[in-house]
């Protein structure tokens, strides 16, 4: 008869929620017990609180609950009005959402590369983009190739990392286009001047996805903005473009975000911050025991840009035989995820736009050598060094 062989010597979940809400239960279950003796369900006090609390934290005027992340950016789209016949600049490498809501509207993604070293939009590709591939007719930027009028610019502040945005805020004002910012992974993260993610552009869009810094027990997302009638048409909006009710002088979507969900984020905003810390203390005993271990020739830590404030949504390194070794670290109870393992340029639903392997070389070469490795608040040093020394050991024995 023959022995099992030993499991892992520790194991790393990618993400492991519970340790988390047990230190908040009391807290959250009273919030959820308050809501359920209230019985106001949709668009409550929670909701209202929480848009207030929300605004304020990302340094914006109003704040907008909604359904998801994904809902937060298409109402940010139907709020700026862009629909069939338009187009919106954006990444080919992030969530399928950011791209998918935008050929929902009926208007076309116009991807541009992205930068090595962050992962996130590059001004000089959007700069290239307007000057090579759209002209001027009747005061409006049009993309040639497609006839489309070009509207926005959706950059994406990707893994909780700030998106530079000064350049392309410049570049959107000289081109008369309008800002949508696809926060969904950065809530708290800031650039080099302090600004927060979400208070740069016309709406800020967030995710409060279960995995999220901030996250819900289930779906939830909201939207910021600085302008008082844009927010007003967007709030209309949320309710189906009706007001007062039962009148619809245009269609919306039911994209309410729930009270419960609002109850429980109200509860974990006040640990955002804390979180966000014990993430960044993370990254560095990561930094620190790659650097100790010597695995320059193999992987690549995350750049954080001068004076950034990154909140590492994750943790995403750049490595050589990307498959093998999550294979290697899975079979040694570390897990792992890639995001992204397809661009979106390359994604069969999007073979219209005539995209072709080559056309966005950053982006495609993320998406074969990235990976993230656990990086959640609750993790231990031992687990951390943990994963390094797994990490070296698959290096060691392929040299």
């Amino acid at each position: 008869m023959s022995e099992k062989s030993p499991g892992p010597a520790l194991r790393v979940p990618l993400l492991d929620l519970k340790p988390q809400y047990e230190t908040i239960a009391p807290r959250v279950r009273a919030a959820l017990e308050a809501v359920c003796a209230s019985q106001q369900f949709i668009l409550g006090p929670e909701v209202r609180t929480l848009e207030a609390r929300l605004a304020a934290y990302s340094q914006s005027r109003y704040g907008i609950g909604v359904s998801s992340g994904t809902d937060a950016l298409l109402l940010a789209l139907m709020g700026l009005d862009i629909g069939p016949g338009d187009a919106v600049i954006t990444t080919p490498y992030t969530f399928f959402a950011t791209a998918g809501t935008i050929a929902r509207t009926g208007a076309r993604p116009l991807f541009c590369d992205i930068e090595p070293e962050t992962f996130n939009l590059s001004a000089p590709a959007v700069r290239a983009l307007i000057a090579q591939q759209c002209e001027r007719r009747g005061g409006q930027l049009v993309h040639r190739a497609s006839g489309t009028r070009v509207k926005a610019i959706m950059p994406v502040h990707l893994y909780g990392q700030v998106c530079p945005m000064e350049p392309l805020l410049a570049l959107a004002r000289e081109a008369g286009l309008r800002v949508i910012e696809d926060a969904a992974q950065a809530i708290g993260a800031r650039d080099a001047a302090g600004r927060p993610a979400g208070s740069f552009g016309d709406v800020g869009c967030f995710s409060f996805f279960p995995t999220k810094n901030l996250g819900a027990f289930g779906d939830a997302g909201l939207c910021v903005a600085q302008d008082e009638a844009l927010t007003e048409h967007m709030r209309v909006l949320r309710v189906h473009g009706g007001k007062p009710k039962y009148h619809h002088a245009f269609i919306g979507g039911n994209f309410r975000i729930d009270e419960l969900q609002a109850a429980v984020l109200n509860v974990k905003l006040d640990f955002l911050d804390e979180w966000s810390g014990r993430r960044q203390h993370n990254a560095r005993v990561y930094d620190e025991a790659f650097a100790r271990a010597g695995l320059g020739d193999h992987v690549v830590t995350p750049r954080v840009l001068p004076g950034f404030h990154h909140i590492f949504n994750q943790y995403v390194i750049r490595v050589k035989r990307r498959d093998a070794l999550r294979e290697h670290l899975a079979g040694a109870g570390v897990g792992t995820e890639i995001y992204y393992p397809i661009p979106l340029h390359l994604q069969e639903c999007f073979a219209d736009l005539g995209h072709h392997a080559g056309d966005f070389p950053e982006a495609e070469r993320a998406a074969l050598d990235t990976l993230a490795l656990p990086i959640y608040p609750e993790l231990s040093g031992e687990q951390l060094r943990y994963v390094v020394e797994r990490i070296g050991g698959f290096y060691g024995a392929a040299r």
